[in-house]
C-alpha cells in the first residue's frame, strides 16, 4: 500500500509530544526537615531509597533537633539551597519542608509568628534557586489519648501553619500531619509497636516505620501531582493498600 504525504500528518504531528513524554527529566530530592525526616529516626531515608524511581535521587538533609531557625543557622540550609544550583540542569528539583516537632517546643526560641515567617522565607528561596517547594505537614506523634483511644493532636498549630504558608505562597504540599494521624488511629495503640524506634520511642521511627511512613509521604504526593510524580516513583501497591484500608503494615 503506498502512502500519500497527508496520510503521515497524524503520525508526524503525534511524535513530538510522544517524545517529550519519554524525555521528562528525573527528579532530585532534597529533603529538608528534623529528626522525623532524618536518617536514623525519620521517614527521609526511606523515601528515597524505595520511593524513588531509577534515575531519580536525592539527600536527606534532615538531622535531629533542628528547628526552622537552626536548620538555617548551622547552615544546612544553604547546604539544600546551594544542592538545588548544583542538580537543577540535570534535575527537576524538588525540596520537602518538615519542622514543627522542636520549633514548638518552649526553649526553641521560635514562636508561632517566627516558625510561619521560616517556612514562608524557605519556600520562596527554593523557587528563587530554581527549585520547587513542597511544604509538609508535621508527622504525627503516636501518643494516645487513654480515654478516647484516639492519638493525641498536638501540632495543629504548625499544621494549620504549614497549610496557610503553602496557601499564601501557591506552593506545592502535603497533609502529612492528618494522613498520618488517620493511619495510627485506624490501627490502634496496640499495633504501634512495629513503627516505634526501640520499640518505645513514639515520635521517631524504626527502619520498618521509615519504610511505612516514607509509602504514605510518596502516595500523597502521587495523588495530589500525578503529572509530576507518577512516572518518577517506584510503586508499593500492596504495602499502599495496606495503609489505604487502615490496616497494620
Amino acid at each position: 500500500m503506498r502512502l500519500t504525504l497527508l496520510s503521515l500528518l497524524p503520525i508526524a504531528a503525534a511524535a513530538p509530544g510522544n517524545m517529550l513524554q519519554h524525555a521528562v527529566k528525573p527528579v532530585y530530592w532534597l529533603l529538608a526537615g528534623d529528626s522525623t525526616t532524618a536518617p536514623a529516626g525519620g521517614w527521609g531515608d526511606a523515601f528515597l531509597s524505595t520511593t524513588v524511581a531509577k534515575d531519580s535521587s536525592g539527600h536527606n538533609y534532615g538531622h535531629s533537633g533542628a528547628t526552622t531557625k537552626s536548620f538555617r543557622a548551622g547552615g544546612d540550609w544553604q547546604n539544600v539551597i546551594s544542592d538545588v544550583g548544583t542538580y537543577k540542569k540535570d534535575y527537576r528539583v524538588y525540596v520537602t519542608i518538615q519542622f514543627g516537632h522542636n520549633d514548638q517546643k518552649p526553649t526553641s526560641g521560635v514562636t508561632l509568628t517566627d516558625y510561619k515567617t521560616n517556612l514562608g522565607n524557605f519556600a520562596s528561596e527554593v523557587t528563587a534557586a530554581g527549585g520547587v517547594p513542597i511544604l509538609v505537614t508535621p508527622l504525627t506523634r503516636r501518643s494516645f489519648n487513654s480515654t478516647t483511644k484516639r492519638v493525641i493532636e498536638n501540632l495543629s498549630n504548625e499544621t494549620a501553619i504549614t497549610i496557610a504558608v503553602a496557601t499564601e505562597k501557591k506552593a506545592h504540599f502535603i497533609d502529612l500531619n492528618k494522613a498520618s494521624t488517620d493511619y495510627v488511629n485506624a490501627i490502634g495503640e496496640n499495633a504501634i509497636t512495629p513503627y516505634n524506634l526501640n520499640g518505645t520511642d513514639r515520635t521517631h521511627l524504626s527502619d520498618w516505620g521509615g519504610v511505612v511512613f516514607a509509602r504514605i509521604v510518596s502516595d500523597l504526593l502521587v495523588e495530589k501531582y500525578p503529572s509530576e510524580f507518577e512516572e518518577v516513583t517506584r510503586k508499593n501497591a500492596t504495602l499502599s493498600a495496606t495503609i489505604k484500608a487502615g490496616k497494620p503494615a
